[in-house]
């Protein structure tokens, strides 16, 4: 375990592809708060940036540090170009996650997750998180440990129930063979994905610490039911309210839409922190609590602080684009900034905050104009065929290959290719070789209250830094 600290009474949120970038979460540790880096596609989001040349030379130096270098020259060695991609280039794939990982695949996962958390770590000693999805669970054990490796603090889980994660770190901090189940669907029994500690940094493998795992959820019952047994017991919870951004669990009972064809949530869904207090784990708010007063009154009802995301993700040190970034301050200045909760976006069937902007894939002449393809593929769904064999389909790929795949054609309609577009808003967007530009999509949360109070005080902008500062003091 690593070692114990003062809870942090403000976690940023991990959020989208890179948005909580290395240098978000170092900012937001500085000064004082969790900085967590978003887990999601880190093999994607570290070969771009060497093929775009590695400005700054920050995955280099990271690399440097890696404690096995024949892996991280064979990730220099494979996407690096010093000069960057010749202009109207596609960037080079990455392997695609599959139940059966070669080597070289696990290998840049595990680097890809090493130098995001060491540059967040790097030149300070405040606590460093990183966030991954349930959803994915195929990249799981190589990302772990790849964070591990670097030395991380908290590892959060949401999009699903991670009861398999106490027990991954567990095993990677011990240093053995480690991994998770992984859903397949139509089979009569899992699927396990593992990764080796020792199989691929030998004698290089350093004493890892295990760090403190917080699981993201959204009622009670599913806390009391990975509370129950030391095998599945978070260090912690973060409890999301359905104005979180991102991913959002589905309201209980029968999905009603209301008429901007939004989930309705009700008081089957709010969290009754009695409950939650009684299980006699730390936990922390999520979804709305962006202000001075939320934080204490989170505080006055028992937990441990709060988890903010938009205020974040619209800081000048967030990894947002800063033409995305511009375009949406300017929108919350005119009052017509809106976000929406879509029920179809996501292929993984949860609904997800979009916020509304011209040029994006919430636009739909945008979104229209897209040539469906599933080229990253990180929100596949493994199933098996009728022959046996374990195939992979995502309601957002083209419509007839899925029905191919043995999927129902209603679960396409309206869905989002959230791989290319997340990866896309931090300006590592796939350029396809007849010259089309994959568009962006943003999440940010519905509850815009600390984002427009902020702006008030700093209307021209605002860093991570002052973020954690205006939470704790008010000022």
């Amino acid at each position: 375990m690593a070692q114990v600290r003062e809870l942090p009474q403000v976690i940023q949120g991990g959020m989208g592809v890179g948005v909580s970038s290395w240098q978000l979460a170092k900012s937001v540790s500085c000064a004082g708060g969790l900085g967590v880096v978003s887990g999601t596609a880190l093999d994607v989001v570290l070969a771009r940036r060497l093929q775009d040349g590695d400005q700054g030379g920050h995955m280099r130096r990271a690399l440097a540090a890696f404690p096995e270098q024949g892996m991280a020259r064979r990730a220099l060695d494979t996407y690096f170009q010093p000069e960057g991609r010749p202009e109207g280039r596609p960037h080079r794939p990455v392997p695609k996650l599959t139940l059966r990982q070669s080597p070289r695949q696990q290998e840049l996962a595990v680097v890809a997750n090493f130098v995001e958390v060491w540059l967040a770590k790097d030149g300070h000693d405040g606590l460093v998180g990183v966030n991954y999805l349930e959803k994915v669970q195929m990249a799981t054990p190589t990302a772990a440990l790849g964070a591990m490796l670097a030395g991380v603090d908290y590892v959060l889980m949401g999009a699903g129930l991670p009861r398999q994660i106490p027990r991954l770190l567990d095993d990677l901090a011990a240093g053995v063979v480690a991994g998770v189940d992984v859903d397949v669907h139509g089979a009569e029994h899992p699927h396990r994905v593992t990764v080796d500690p020792r199989g691929h940094l030998g004698d290089s493998l350093p004493d890892l610490a295990r760090p403190r795992f917080l699981a993201i959820v959204s009622a009670n019952v599913l806390a009391a039911y990975l509370a129950r047994d030391d095998s599945t017991r978070p260090d912690g919870f973060v409890v999301e309210g359905p104005r979180a951004g991102g991913h959002n669990a589905p309201p209980r009972g029968k999905l009603e839409l209301d008429d901007r064809d939004e989930p309705v949530y009700g008081p089957r869904d709010e969290v009754d922190l009695d409950k939650l207090s009684a299980l006699g784990i730390p936990f922390w708010l999520a979804g709305g609590q962006g202000t001075p007063e939320r934080l204490a009154e989170a505080l006055s009802r028992g937990a441990a602080g709060v988890q903010v995301g938009t205020l974040f993700a619209l800081a000048a040190d967030s990894g947002l684009d800063p033409q995305l970034r511009d375009q949406f301050v300017d929108q919350l200045a005119s009052g017509t900034l809106d976000v929406r909760t879509d029920p179809r976006a996501s292929p993984t069937g949860f609904p997800f905050k979009v916020a509304q902007a011209a040029g994006t894939l919430s636009d739909a002449p945008v979104y229209d104009a897209r040539r469906r393809l599933c080229d990253l593929s990180y929100l596949r769904t493994p199933y098996q065929t009728p022959e046996g064999n374990v195939g992979y389909r995502c309601p957002g790929e083209p419509a007839q290959m899925y029905v191919r795949k043995g999927g129902d054609l209603a679960d396409t309609i309206g869905r989002k290719c959230l791989c290319n577009a997340l990866t896309a808003d931090i300006g590592l967007a796939q350029t396809r070789r007849d010259g089309y530009v994959e568009p962006p999509l943003v999440t940010l949360g519905s509850d815009l209250t600390g984002v427009e109070e902020l702006a008030a005080l700093r209307p021209t902008g605002w860093s991570a830094t002052d973020v954690v500062g205006w939470l704790m003091t008010g000022t």
